[in-house]
C-alpha cells in the first residue's frame, strides 16, 4: 500500500515507523528538514520537504499514486486543504486528516458532499487520549481498557496483586472461580516478556494480564486477579492543555476536578470554560501547591502537560506525596521504557493510542478495530469473518483447525448481539466479529491473509 504522511510531528513519525517496519511504501512531508533526516535515518521511507497544502509538493511526493493520505500536521486547515485538493486531483481512495478544533469536530457533514467524501475520516489524537483515560477512571483497577464491537467486548489488562484469588493458581481454576461468566486470557506479560497463556499457565503477583469478556462480565474477572479499589472520588490534572480540557469537562459533572495551569492566560479562559471544576494557577510539580491542595487525598492524579519531564517529575512527586493512583502522558518510548518500574502506575503514550485509530483503515482484510498494544510489539484487532467454506480460510472451521500465528489468540467472537467467548471448538460463521490479541505484531500480515476471501467469493 502506498501512503502519503502529511506531517512529520509526534503523530506522523510514530505512524511512518510502525508502517515501515510493514513494509508499506511511505512517503512523509514536512517542512522541517531536521525530522525528515532523522525518520530517513532509522526507517527505509522517502520524505518530502515543503508544505504539506501545496499541490506541487503533493504531485512531488507522489499523491497522484497514494492509497491513503494521512494529514496529520498541527494546523487544522492545512490538513482539511491538503485532503481536498488529493480528493479533487487524484479521488484518492482513503483521506484522513487530523482534526484539533471542536468548531470542525462537531460538524462532520461539512466534509461531506452529495457526490462523494472529501474527507473520509476525521481523527483527534486529544480526544482519543482524553476517551481513553475516562476508560481507565471508569475501571480504577485496569492498566487498559478496549472497546471491541462497538461496546459489547472489552480487552482489559490488569495487574495481578498479591491476594488475587486466582493469583498462584492454574488459568483452569478461573472457571471453577466464576462458573457463570466467560472469559479468556489472551496473553500474560511477566518482567516485560510474553507468556503464552496455557491450562496449567500458573499467574504470578505483579503479572500483567489481558483477558477478553463480554463488558459486562469484566467487573468479575477483574476480581478475581486483584483486591477491587475503591472507584475514583477525587482526580487532579496537571495540565490545562487541549487534553486537561476536555477531560475535565468530562469529568467534573461526576468527580471533584482540580486542575493545575500554569498559563495566567490558559487558567483563566479555563474558569470561564468550566463549571464545576476548580483551575489553580501554578507549577505542577509545586510541592508546596500539591501540599496545599491536599495532594495526599487525591485518587488520581494525571499528568497531561505537552512536557514528558514536567509530567514525570510531577506525578512521581504526587505519589511521594500521597496520591493514591498517578497517570502520566509519556511521548518518548524511551522514557516509557525507565518509569516502567518507578513510582508511576500508568504511563501512556498518546502516539500509541492514537494510531490505532488509524491502522484500522491500513491492515487488509475487513478489519474494523485495531489496538496497539505494548508499546506497539503486540496488537488486538477485531477483523469480519466472510464468505464461505470454500473461499475463507476461517468460516466453517473451528479455532483449532485454523493456522493461527504462534502467540495469536482468538478471544472472542461477536454474533449479532451475542458474545461468544472461544474454546478450541468454536466454528467461526461468517459475519462474526473476531477478536484477536497478537502478541508479536510481525504476524499480522498471516492475521490479515487469514481474513482475505479469495476472489471465487465474488
Amino acid at each position: 500500500m502506498k501512503i502519503l504522511i502529511l506531517g512529520a510531528g509526534q503523530v506522523g513519525s510514530s505512524v511512518a515507523a510502525t508502517l515501515a517496519r510493514e513494509d508499506d511504501d511511505v512517503t512523509v512531508v514536512d517542512t522541517n528538514n531536521e525530522l525528515l533526516e532523522k525518520l530517513q535515518d532509522h526507517y527505509d521511507i522517502r520524505t518530502v520537504i515543503g508544505q504539506a497544502s501545496h499541490p506541487d509538493v503533493l504531485a512531488k511526493a507522489g499523491a497522484q499514486d497514494a492509497d491513503l493520505i494521512l494529514a496529520v500536521t498541527n494546523n487544522d486547515e492545512t490538513n482539511i486543504i491538503a485532503c481536498q485538493i488529493c480528493h479533487n486531483l487524484y479521488n484518492t481512495p482513503t483521506k484522513i486528516a487530523r482534526i484539533r478544533s471542536n468548531a470542525y469536530l462537531s460538524n462532520p457533514e461539512i466534509f461531506n458532499t452529495k457526490e462523494s467524501t472529501i474527507i473520509d475520516m476525521l481523527i483527534s489524537p486529544e480526544q482519543i487520549v482524553t476517551d481513553y483515560i475516562t476508560q481507565l477512571i471508569n475501571h480504577p483497577n485496569a492498566l487498559q481498557v478496549l472497546d471491541f464491537s462497538e461496546g459489547k467486548v472489552q480487552l482489559v489488562a490488569v495487574k495481578a496483586f498479591h491476594g488475587g484469588p486466582l493469583v498462584g493458581s492454574p488459568l483452569s481454576e478461573l472457571r471453577k472461580h466464576i462458573p457463570k461468566t466467560e472469559t479468556r486470557v489472551a496473553a500474560i506479560f511477566r518482567n516485560g516478556y510474553p507468556i503464552i497463556p496455557r491450562a496449567d499457565t500458573v499467574i504470578e503477583a505483579e503479572d500483567e494480564v489481558f483477558f477478553i469478556a463480554a463488558t459486562k462480565d469484566t467487573l468479575s474477572v477483574m476480581s478475581e486477579l486483584r483486591r477491587l479499589d475503591k472507584p475514583y472520588k477525587r482526580i487532579m490534572l496537571a495540565g490545562g492543555g487541549q487534553i486537561g480540557a476536555r477531560l475535565a469537562k468530562v469529568l467534573e459533572s461526576d468527580y471533584h476536578v482540580k486542575v493545575i495551569e500554569a498559563n495566567p492566560k490558559r487558567a483563566h479562559q479555563l474558569s470561564e470554560e468550566l463549571s464545576n471544576t476548580i483551575v489553580l494557577l501554578g507549577d505542577v510539580a509545586n510541592e508546596d501547591l500539591l501540599k496545599e491542595e491536599d495532594i495526599d487525598k487525591i485518587d488520581l492524579f494525571c499528568a497531561l502537560t505537552n512536557d514528558d519531564e514536567a509530567n514525570i517529575l510531577s506525578a512521581m512527586l504526587a505519589k511521594r506525596l500521597g496520591a493514591r493512583k498517578v497517570l502520566s502522558l509519556i511521548n518518548r518510548a524511551a522514557y516509557v521504557d525507565l518509569i516502567e518500574s518507578s513510582s508511576i502506575d500508568i504511563a501512556l503514550s498518546p502516539q500509541q493510542a492514537t494510531i490505532g485509530s488509524l491502522l484500522a483503515h491500513i491492515r487488509r482484510g475487513d478489519i474494523v478495530a485495531v489496538h496497539s498494544l505494548r508499546r506497539g510489539a503486540a496488537e488486538a484487532l477485531e477483523a469480519v469473518a466472510h464468505g464461505d467454506k470454500k473461499s475463507s480460510r476461517v468460516v466453517g472451521r473451528r479455532i483449532d483447525e485454523l493456522n493461527l500465528p504462534s502467540g495469536t489468540t482468538i478471544g472472542a467472537v461477536v454474533r449479532g448481539d451475542q458474545v461468544i467467548v472461544t474454546h478450541h471448538d468454536t466454528v467461526i460463521e461468517s459475519g462474526d466479529h473476531v477478536i484477536l490479541f497478537l502478541i508479536h505484531k510481525r504476524h499480522i500480515t498471516e492475521v490479515e491473509r487469514l481474513f482475505q476471501v479469495d476472489f471465487s467469493f465474488f
